[in-house]
């Protein structure tokens, strides 16, 4: 990489070359024209005579001779264990005898990337995809969430507090979040539903398309999981109708459906769990408005820091 103050790149190495080489220039002429040293000029000069302009870019400064290098045996070794029980570098130290920092090295040296990258199942890297347009893919899936009773829960009341009150008072139980999220723009649609039936389940289809459509989205596949009421004849039924496509995710693969999956956990922090609620009623109240700032104001780090909306065509103007 080029140094911000060096004063030659590639092009006016090749240039400060080519005046000594071609055209004949004195080297201390030619080191005062480009305002560089007169060694400077003839290491350049050199290159090019004996390389000609590929010699011009920038090369390894790593030496030639490393007489400390782990031995390949014992680096082999540690892509074996790496492979064989996916432990990161700190665990290959302790089992090799090296370095943790040398066991960084050497597993960057072979192009593994870092654990956190990886697929838990496989080992392999995660492969990581993006729809080219709005509506080519959404992603659908449930969120259960435990009800808030009248007068608080554990997080204003305490554990035992909370647990009793829970038992106490009407209003308790789970509710379930229905969200189609749009895989190209994040652009999210969530509804607080009783439960997560097949008719429900094709029915808050119906009224996510409906949305999407709203927006200027046509729906044209889903990607759910292998629940049982996306895999009931109703699910399929209520597909064909819209016209959409349906996809599933394959078993005990939740990575798939991973766009979603993130967007619940988001939706937990910020919204559901961010502050404590005296009921479901009041917390309830909040969605439709961090919803809002979800979709029209909240930069999305996986989308360069742009707004879901900002990837729909004229969504964003037509917002207020």
């Amino acid at each position: 990489m080029i140094h911000r103050n060096a004063p030659l790149t590639p092009t006016g190495r090749l240039r400060l070359a080519r005046c000594v080489v071609d055209d004949g220039w004195p080297l201390r002429r030619a080191a005062e024209r480009f305002q560089v040293s007169h060694t400077t000029a003839a290491r350049w000069a050199h290159r090019y005579r004996r390389q000609g302009p590929a010699a011009m870019q920038d090369r390894s400064s790593r030496p030639r001779h490393q007489p400390r290098r782990t031995p390949a045996a014992r680096e082999e070794h540690v892509i074996h264990l790496r492979q064989e029980h996916r432990i990161g570098p700190l665990r290959l130290a302790a089992r090799t005898g090296i370095a943790a920092s040398t066991a960084h090295r050497i597993l960057k040296r072979r192009g593994l990337p870092a654990l956190a990258a990886c697929d838990r199942a496989t080992g392999e890297p995660i492969r990581r995809y993006e729809r080219a347009r709005p509506g080519e893919l959404v992603h659908i899936d449930v969120k259960k969430l435990g009800r808030i009773p009248d007068g608080g829960g554990h997080k204003v009341l305490g554990r035992a507090a909370g647990r009793s009150n829970q038992q106490r008072r009407p209003g308790g139980g789970y509710l379930y979040l229905h969200t189609a999220l749009d895989d190209h723009s994040r652009l999210a649609y969530t509804e607080t539903l009783a439960d997560e039936t097949a008719p429900t389940c094709a029915d808050f289809l119906v009224r996510a398309t409906a949305w999407f459509a709203q927006c200027g989205i046509t729906v044209e596949r889903v990607l759910t999981d292998n629940a049982w009421a996306y895999s009931k004849t109703t699910w399929r039924q209520t597909c064909r109708d819209l016209g959409i496509q349906p996809r599933w995710t394959r078993p005990w693969r939740p990575q798939t459906n991973g766009k979603v999956e993130r967007f619940h956990r988001t939706l937990l922090d910020e919204w559901a769990y961010q502050r404590p609620y005296t009921s479901e009623a009041e917390r309830q109240a909040a969605f439709p408005d961090w919803l809002d700032w979800y979709n029209y104001h909240r930069p999305h780090t996986g989308i360069s820091g742009h707004t879901p909306a900002s990837r729909v065509t004229n969504l964003s103007e037509q917002h207020t």
